[in-house]
């Protein structure tokens, strides 16, 4: 492999984790939707591995009406039958169930904050925290949880989100670039530290 193409140990399992690597995670996001639909990929995550999740996602966008949450946080009893039934679908009701919550708390949170990723990205004045173990050193180091994921889990349980907690939490910061964990050698760390 060549050097400039190194990329973060964990995402060498296979094409689609790679490609998620090279192009999504820890890449800085501000909309709204986007943010949304990352943090609800927590949510179905939640006891699954997250190749599952990367392997689901056009059968999660399908579901969900590409996690419209306006459309979302109005769903009844046919529409979780009909989440429930779309092909590659997981099948837990009880995930259904809290991603409408959540679309409500959702749209509570930015109807309060002017914009979820307003409230969001305010945790950290709008900047990436870059993983300082990360940029001194040669080893990849991955917290599963930091103060900063405490705190935003807190908060989101406190205005009522359903399986949030602070690995989940920390998960969400990283895979949208409120953090950027890449290992320093990684060609996605030197990009994304422009």
């Amino acid at each position: 492999m060549n050097r400039q193409k190194r990329r973060c140990p964990y995402f060498e399992m296979n094409d689609r984790e790679r490609a998620y690597h090279d192009r999504e995670w820890g890449t800085p996001c501000r909309n709204d939707r986007k943010l949304f639909e990352y943090l609800m990929y927590e949510v179905l995550q939640c006891g699954l591995s997250w190749d599952t999740v990367l392997a689901k996602r056009d059968a999660f966008r399908v579901a969900f009406e590409k996690f419209d949450f306006n459309k979302i946080a109005g769903y009844g009893e046919r529409d979780i039958k009909r989440v429930l039934a779309v092909p590659g679908m997981i099948r837990s009701r009880r995930k259904v169930e809290a991603i409408i919550h959540d679309a409500k708390r959702f749209i509570a949170l930015r109807e309060e904050a002017g914009a979820f990723s307003k409230w969001l990205w305010a945790f950290t004045d709008g900047k990436t925290i870059v993983n300082p173990d990360n940029a001194k050193s040669d080893e990849w180091t991955v917290p599963a949880r930091s103060d900063l994921s405490d705190k935003i889990a807190a908060e989101l349980k406190s205005r009522g989100f359903k399986f949030l907690g602070t690995i989940t939490v920390y998960a969400f910061m990283q895979s949208v670039g409120l953090v950027n964990d890449h290992v320093r050698w990684c060609f996605r760390y030197k990009e994304l530290s422009k």
